[in-house]
């Protein structure tokens, strides 16, 4: 599959069969998350792989949104090892972890599973329920699975940055075209 088609076709599973992943499909997504670019090569992911009952049962007293998926990733940072843009100390580990993120949803997509990225949890919940050290640091949990059949995506979606149908207030934003932020904008 091509990275544009894959792009257009995943989409936001928020209802899923109670099938089991392979392990080697859960192998494979682990790995595309593994292979993600981060800040100097520093790699302060950390996974958590939730696949038992008891783990799924923790997870529901974090966030609402686990639509009762057969297995869920939990994706932190170690901010010991994340790198540090020296001129203000900003922490790149946030946006490692969402670069990990992404890589996985992509392969997931890739090999048929179905994911959504949650983002509405209760960090402390996550780090009490899962014995995280304060080192490790949650960023977004991840419900995978086979997508029910009555699963569809939402028809919206934001129009082509390159196109003229760009939404009436982006359009005129004198530094927006399109979609894209422009240092000026360019002639129609």
């Amino acid at each position: 599959m091509d990275f544009l088609k894959l792009a257009r076709e995943r989409y936001s599973v928020r209802k899923f069969t109670s099938e089991a992943v392979e392990s080697e499909k859960l192998d494979a997504v682990l790995e595309a998350g593994r292979l993600a670019p981060t800040a100097c090569n520093n790699q302060p992911q950390r996974i958590l792989v939730l696949d038992t009952a008891e783990a799924l049962d923790k997870l529901k007293d974090c966030t609402p949104c686990h639509f009762s998926a057969p297995l869920a990733l939990i994706v932190c940072y170690d901010d010991t090892v994340s790198w540090k843009r020296p001129y203000d100390d900003k922490d790149m580990g946030e946006v490692d972890a969402s670069i990990v993120t992404t890589h996985m949803m992509l392969e997931a997509a890739a090999l048929g599973l179905g994911t959504t990225w949650v983002g509405h949890f209760d960090p402390q919940k996550v780090r009490s329920a899962f014995a995280l050290p304060e080192n490790v640091i949650p960023v977004a949990i991840l419900p995978m699975g086979y997508p029910h059949e009555t699963s569809v995506p939402k028809a919206w979606r934001a129009p082509s940055a390159f196109g003229d149908d760009a939404p009436r207030h982006l359009l005129n934003s004198p530094l927006l075209h399109g979609g894209v932020l422009h240092s000026q904008r360019p002639p129609p």
